[in-house]
């Protein structure tokens, strides 16, 4: 990968994700110490600005700190606590979208002045839309239910202050036009004694300021900015009025409260209706959005707006303060958020990779890694100006390792006889892709088929095809497509193979699955989507990067929020970024991957967890121990059906929860069951699979909720965690997945820290953590626990004693954060192996060479060497209790060149002559990592 400037010269070794919002800077300032303890080089922080929820996402002004977080100082005093420890900081940036619900003065000025505010090339909305009535204004889907009902019940309220005017809907405030003052301000007047007062007189000149202001729909520059300076002008001068004239405050409030009516009256909100008419936004029923909503949104989220970052203007106003940040060498870091919505990601990459840029002349390069899915079969764009992506990749293919895809069979036959369906994976994606441009997304999907309308038009071999045969083919294609999106940019000639596989792909199967409608359709979006059609020019190109825009977002509406939640098979492998339908790892493709992003992406992020995962990876552990007992847990899955079987209520028919939604919970259980007494899990669970059935979309859904389906759910959750004879017959099976998830969650841990790449350490996940998806994995951790956990291993010196006590007392944690910690200060020791190091899969020989993951890294004389065990329960012979030790490993050897090795968890030494015998390696301890000390 070439960057256009050099590298960083210090790259991270390991970052550590903190999030911010259950914290703030002062209390991540205390906790910096801890983590430069713990080994980490750099803190990777969630967003940081301004912003409506406490995960940030949702930024409202991106040219200062969260107030929520602390003040700027106390960012200066984190930042240059961590500076003292020698700490980094990576921060998380979100370019794509912004929070609109509340405190964000660039949206208000849209709404007060339309297309006249000098912010409306901001958001990326459409002046001039398919409806007429929203030519000029911007549809807001916030109403509760229908416009006229909530109207007529006084839920809009005309409020003053100051100078201003607001329309209320219950807590947001939205600005009315200043030309719409003119009646309010009329009729005060009017209830005024008329005369050469001061006060009559300046009233009266403000009425005419404003009604010479001008208008909203003004594509003058000058105007505008006459407009945008006049309007201030007048709001100060009538708060000074009303200030100085309680006669006038006292006639206009009264004004006010006509206008407001009265419910039980509705010609009373007849001049409210009408003022209302007259702003540059139009107020609708939330349902409207998905047909009728002309702003870009960030998925279908109707209150975070996307904005135009392509525009240089608004980057250089969205990215001011991370640039100070950056030149001032307190972020050295950053993680680019939905990169995929972006108009154009490599350019943003490079204007991004510019804030690094000093006058006196060229500095290092910004580190970034992008929150991209990158598909099995697909690579990152070569022009992105980024060192990776944050790692689902490598998640994925450690999970799929410790999945026995010899199973695949017994677990699907499982899965089908319980659900009493035989659904495919790809055709339940297709169809979830489908129900996303028809619900969701639909306005989006219209929207583009308008403009490819337009387009077909001014060609007379496709003049003739009608909207309706270009919507279908557009839709058929979208969810057709294999990967998220192409990545044209508009100064793309030809796209490039991945593109344009990509896109013939997709056509064809969309033609495959409609035999019956005329091919030209689908043969004309395919040269178009190709550029190859020359003779419609730069709006073909148009086209196609606002059709990169939308298979981004219907893909993850239909992939990860609709189909993960619709196809349980094995729930382990429902992942971000990942294949259900694909039924493990193979060893020789996790060191592929690895070869690869040496090669390719050395300095990305890998992770095992994240905010955005569906479930932590020690819950992704014990899962995947079901594949390894298909008959145990079609036992267990089908005993447990039948005596829970009464604790189902009929709901239209049919007893709930469904089938589907029971298989999904049985596993999630087995995950989630903690270790120690949790008074929350009977909530945490009911909230879970609420928002599971929720997401699937198929007997409940955020849009169209079954108050009876979600009631019938929670009864059902509840009544079996307080069954005590069916956690009984649950105990069994539970007691043994955990013991052998805790062995696949050190094989994951040793992966991930000995693997390519900058390993990402969840918060809290340096001991075990068994959440599921957000709001659940954002809950504070108990980092004073963590804390002490630390404190008690820093100074041991491994020993095989420690080794063994810590595998005893494996459910306090201790083990986990024994080897992260002893991981991350290796790596921290012997950067050299890690930001330069080879990768080397090791042969493994005799009767349990399938069950050993082992690789090299070295760099010059300097080695280090992984050994992680996988599929222990085949390992053990299928026994309740795991075979640790030296037993199962006999006559099996790793071929491991000569020299003197130190076991970094045991510390034990090793002198080999180029092999090893696993019985010897992992007596004492079930994973390895070994330092070479001394070569010959």
């Amino acid at each position: 990968m070439t960057l256009p400037r050099p590298l960083p010269a210090e790259l991270p070794l390991a970052a550590y994700r903190l999030q911010m919002g259950a914290s703030g800077f002062a209390q991540a300032a205390a906790l910096a110490g801890y983590l430069a303890r713990l080994g980490v080089s750099d803190v990777y922080a969630s967003p940081l600005m301004a912003a409506v929820s406490p995960h940030g996402y949702d930024v409202t002004d991106p040219t200062r700190v969260n107030p929520a977080l602390g003040s700027a100082e106390d960012f200066l005093a984190w930042s240059d606590r961590l500076r003292e420890l020698g700490l980094g900081l990576i921060v998380d940036v979100v370019p794509n979208h912004m929070g609109i619900r509340q405190g964000n003065a660039w949206w208000d000025e849209v709404l007060e002045n339309g297309p006249a505010s000098p912010y409306a090339r901001y958001f990326d909305i459409d002046f001039a839309p398919l409806k007429p009535e929203l030519h000029g204004r911007v549809l807001l889907p916030l109403l509760g239910d229908q416009y006229g009902r909530v109207l007529e019940r006084g839920e809009l309220r005309l409020e003053r202050e100051r100078g201003a005017f607001f329309c209320r809907y219950h807590e947001r405030a939205l600005p009315l036009d200043p030309c719409s003052y003119v009646p309010l301000l009329e009729e005060a007047a009017a209830r005024l004694e008329p005369g050469p007062q001061a006060a009559y007189v300046e009233l009266q000149s403000i009425l005419t300021a404003l009604r010479n202001l001008p208008p909203r729909p003004t594509t003058d520059e000058a105007k505008r900015q006459e407009r945008q300076r006049e309007k201030e002008v007048v709001k100060g001068r009538l708060a000074r009025l009303l200030e100085e004239c309680p006669a006038l405050e006292g006639a206009l409030e009264a004004v006010l409260a006509e206008y407001n009516g009265t419910p039980g009256d509705p010609a009373s909100f007849d001049r409210l209706d009408r003022l209302l008419q007259d702003q540059a936004y139009r107020l609708a029923y939330w349902r409207v959005a998905a047909e009728e909503i002309n702003y870009r949104r960030f998925f279908d989220v109707n209150e975070l707006a996307a904005i135009r970052v392509e525009e240089p203007e608004v980057f250089a106003a969205t990215h001011a303060w991370l640039r100070e940040q950056v030149r001032a060498g307190r972020v050295r870091g950053v993680r680019v958020d939905h990169p995929d919505g972006l108009y154009d990601p490599a350019g943003y990459f490079q204007a991004l990779q510019g804030l690094a840029q000093r006058e006196e002349g060229p500095g290092a390069g910004l580190y970034v890694v992008a929150e991209k899915i990158v598909a099995p079969e697909e690579a990152l764009p070569a022009d992105w100006a980024i060192h990776g992506t944050t790692g689902y990749e490598f998640l994925n293919a450690a999970t799929g390792l410790l999945v026995d895809s010899a199973n695949a069979r017994a677990l699907t036959d499982t899965y089908q006889r319980f659900t009493g369906e035989k659904p495919r994976y790809g055709e339940t994606v297709y169809q979830a892709k489908r129900l996303i441009l028809q619900s969701s997304l639909a306005s989006e999907l219209q929207v583009l088929a308008h403009r490819l309308a337009r387009l077909s038009e001014r060609h007379r071999h496709y003049r003739d095809f009608t909207l309706g045969s270009l919507t279908e083919a557009l839709r058929e294609v979208i969810a057709a497509f294999g990967v998220y999106r192409t990545y044209v940019r508009p100064d793309t000639l030809r796209p490039d193979e991945h593109d344009r596989e990509a896109v013939e792909l997709a056509v064809r199967a969309a033609r495959r699955r409609n035999p019956t409608a005329e091919a030209s359709v689908f043969e004309f979006l395919r040269r178009l989507l190709l550029l190859e059609i020359p003779e419609l020019g730069e709006e073909a190109r148009a086209f196609v990067l606002k059709f990169q825009q939308l298979t981004g977002p219907v893909t993850a509406k239909g992939l990860e929020d609709t189909a993960f939640y619709r196809y349980n098979r094995l729930v382990a492998l429902n992942e971000v970024g990942g294949e259900p339908g694909r039924f493990g790892t193979s060893l020789e493709a996790f060191h592929r991957q690895n070869q690869s992003r040496v090669a390719r992406f050395p300095h990305t992020m890998i992770s095992t967890s994240t905010h955005d995962t569906k479930r932590s990876e020690d819950v992704r552990a014990r899962l995947a121990v079901l594949s390894e007992l298909p008959e145990e847990w079609r036992r267990a899955v089908f005993a447990w059906a039948r005596h829970n079987k009464g604790k189902k209520t009929v709901v239209e028919g049919e007893a709930a929860p469904g089938r589907d939604d029971e298989y999904l919970f049985y596993q999630t259980l087995l995950g989630v069951w903690p270790l120690q007494p949790d008074p929350g899990l009977p909530e945490r669970l009911v909230a879970y699979m609420t928002k599971a059935a929720k997401e699937a979309k198929v007997h409940t859904s955020w849009v169209a909720p079954s108050a009876a389906y979600d009631q019938a759910l929670e009864l059902f959750v509840r009544a079996v965690l307080d069954d005590p004879k069916f956690l009984a017959r649950f105990e069994p099976l539970r007691r043994k997945v955990a013991v052998y998830g805790m062995l696949n969650s050190l094989t994951q841990t040793v992966l991930k820290y000995a693997s390519p790449g900058v390993p990402d350490l969840y918060q809290g996940n340096e001991a075990w953590d068994f959440s599921l998806v957000d709001p659940d994995n954002r809950r504070p951790v108990d980092f004073a626990r963590l804390e002490a956990l630390l404190g008690g291993l820093e100074g041991r010196y491994p020993g095989v004693g420690l080794a063994g006590e810590l595998l005893a007392s494996w459910p306090d944690g201790r083990v986990k954060l024994w080897v992260t910690h002893q991981a991350l200060q290796h790596r921290r020791a012997n950067p050299g192996v890690y930001r330069e190091g080879g990768y080397r899969p090791l042969g493994v020989d005799g009767p349990a060479a399938a069950h050993a993951v082992a690789f090299a890294r070295e760099a010059g004389a300097a080695r280090l060497v992984a050994v992680a065990p996988r599929l222990w329960v085949r390992l053990s012979a299928g026994a309740d209790v795991p075979a640790l030790g030296a037993q199962p490993w006999h006559g099996t050897r790793l071929e491991l060149p000569e020299g003197r090795y130190h076991h970094l968890f045991t510390g034990e030494v090793f002198t080999v002559d180029g092999v090893i015998e696993l019985s010897d390696l992992l007596a004492h301890f079930p994973v390895a990592m070994l330092h070479l000390e001394a070569a010959p």
